[in-house]
């Protein structure tokens, strides 16, 4: 699929967040070409004429020179794009971005390509920063309905293995985790010798989008009935709870999205 680049310059690239314990987030890229079909920041769509989610990507120009700031709390690259998409690989946005960012900057980086392993050596000259991989264990069907244009999920592992061994700090983002699908466990034990920290996400299926829930609704109907019945998800989420609990490993519990479930501890 051929991705339409609109490029753009920015006034800033350090944007206030809301999610818990991220103080700022920054997108070099907006837009995604991995085009995940439950990708959250299809919301961009609204109000902009670019056309269908992951078929366009904005490039901010200038991000490297508006990297330079110095901010105080932790700062989240990125929310509405993925910095090691395709693009990247010819472009070298986000590595001109981490060559100029202020080094003293408390840097979490996420994304779901290997690509990443490019920029240890830059990685390595911030004094605070932790580097994680986005990992589902998506293969066969699932991988071509919900995420066709992703790399595999063991690239993703073995990107995570070489970050851990470089010295950085590696964390998996195991996500989204939907019922019957995900394989929590399997993917504990793909990557437990090279993981500091795990986080644990279940799917947010109103954020995923109307398209998404058909598709779930229609392709795996009991999936879609544990995330939309309140009393079958409570069953649900406490078995998970224990399933993560007996894996022993080091965690702040599961983001559930869900009303009454914000944050399911440990």
């Amino acid at each position: 699929m051929k991705v339409r680049v609109i490029k753009k310059h920015a006034k800033s690239i350090y944007t206030k967040s809301r999610i818990p314990g991220v103080s700022w987030s920054i997108n070099q890229y907006v837009g995604c070409a991995f085009a995940c079909e439950y990708c959250y920041a299809k919301f961009l769509t609204r109000w902009n004429d670019y056309g269908r989610w992951g078929c366009w990507v904005e490039v901010k120009t200038n991000a490297p020179d508006l990297a330079r700031k110095h901010v105080s709390g932790t700062v989240v690259m990125s929310t509405v794009s993925d910095p090691y998409q395709p693009i990247e690989t010819e472009l070298k946005l986000t590595r001109r971005v981490l060559r100029y960012m202020d080094k003293r900057n408390e840097l979490s980086v996420l994304t779901k390509s290997p690509l990443v392993t490019r920029d240890i050596d830059l990685f390595k000259e911030f004094r605070t920063i932790e580097v994680g991989l986005t990992i589902n264990g998506f293969t066969g069907r699932e991988k071509r309905l919900f995420e066709p244009l992703t790399p595999v999920h063991e690239a993703r592992v073995n990107a995570l293995k070489e970050i851990y061994e470089a010295g950085l700090r590696a964390y998996a983002f195991v996500s989204p985790i939907i019922p019957g699908i995900t394989d929590v466990s399997a993917i504990v034990e793909d990557t437990r010798g090279f993981t500091d920290h795990y986080f644990f996400e279940m799917l947010n299926l109103r954020a995923a989008g109307r398209e998404f829930q058909e598709l779930l609704r229609e392709e795996y109907p009991e999936s879609y009935e544990v995330l939309t019945n309140d009393e079958v998800f409570g069953t649900f989420l406490r078995k998970l709870k224990g399933e993560i609990k007996a894996l022993n490993v080091k965690t702040d519990g599961i983001e559930t999205h869900q009303k009454g479930w914000e944050l399911a501890g440990m």
